[in-house]
């Protein structure tokens, strides 16, 4: 069997931000996918972070399914894997009414315009109209991804901010983008950063709580990436209280995310307490307009929307 792969320069010629947010705030209008997650984990002796396997399947009736495979093996870039990337992946799309294998899709490029629009997308219903500062905090391969999809959703941004932990890395990010036209420039202060965004993204493998949410400015909006297995977190207790939350769907981040799991356990945060996902957003169930004080929005990247990505690919190829 031969099935057609799509590169990921396929993906950049055959998308852009902008209509892939339309086709998933489209797709949230719909019901819920069935979907599932399945996290194995090897660990290393030395205390260093596991390796990880994840597998991602999703199904749309009438639609499609698919299921996307993930690697996560730290010491790659360095160690034994011979500067292999620490996160490789690869998603397979079948038909819905034969479920026979219709297209194969770089992994890597999916979840990089997936998780940048589902982040942007969440801006265009949460964050500030005339918001005019994001700070991005760290300069991993998905940051400049998620630069792009909040300038897309907030045309307004003039200024972009720059954090990480390693100085070079984000002096290299900021380059980069100001070599694409982007006003960015690093900060080296990041409590002050925080205290000056309008849209704040995080990216980070981090354990313990980067952003303060007692800094946020009253208005601002927190995009919170990274922290994808319980142990980790991005921003603290204080930033749950402050914030309205929200989740991309509830399925996907209670009982997973650690920015959600941690405040559970603390008691800053109940269920209850999350105000909606994107399914009751771009439904209507839950209004943002006229809100007040900020808001904070855990991206915990469901198979669901790998899957509606996966699907709007196929549908750009049948037109293309």
């Amino acid at each position: 069997m031969h099935l057609p792969f799509i590169a990921a320069a396929d993906l950049d010629r055959l998308m852009d931000h902008a209509s892939l947010m339309d086709a998933l705030e489209e797709a949230h209008r719909r019901p819920m996918p069935g979907m599932d997650r399945v996290l194995m984990e090897r660990p290393d002796g030395a205390g260093a972070p596991p390796d990880r396997f994840l597998i991602l399947p999703a199904w749309q009736p009438g639609d499609g399914l698919g299921v996307k495979l993930v690697t996560v093996f730290p010491r790659n870039p360095a160690g034994d894997g011979g500067g292999l990337p620490a996160i490789q992946a690869l998603y397979l799309l079948f038909d819905d009414a034969t479920g026979a294998p219709s297209l194969m899709i770089d992994g890597e490029g999916l979840t990089f315009w997936k998780t940048s629009c589902d982040s942007g997308l969440a801006a265009r219903f949460l964050a500030p109209k005339d918001a005019g500062t994001l700070l991005m905090v760290g300069a991993g391969a998905l940051a400049p991804w998620l630069v792009r999809g909040h300038l897309a959703a907030r045309p307004s941004i003039g200024r972009v901010l720059v954090w990480n932990r390693s100085q070079g890395k984000a002096d290299a990010l900021a380059a980069s983008l100001a070599d694409g036209g982007v006003a960015a420039e690093t900060v080296t202060d990041l409590d002050g950063a925080v205290a000056e965004a309008d849209v704040i993204s995080c990216a980070t493998a981090a354990a313990t709580p980067l952003v303060k949410g007692d800094l946020l400015r009253p208005n601002a909006h927190l995009d919170l990436v990274g922290g994808f297995a319980p142990e980790m977190r991005e921003a603290d207790d204080a930033a749950v209280r402050r914030c309205r939350v929200f989740v991309d769907s509830r399925k996907g981040a209670v009982g997973v995310s650690g920015d959600i799991v941690q405040p559970m356990r603390s008691g800053a945060l109940t269920e209850d307490g999350i105000a909606g996902d994107l399914f009751d957003l771009a439904q209507g169930r839950v209004k943002a307009e006229g809100r007040t004080g900020p808001t904070f929005f855990k991206n915990a990247g469901g198979a669901h929307l790998d899957l509606m990505t996966a699907l709007y690919v196929r549908e750009r190829l049948w037109s293309a």
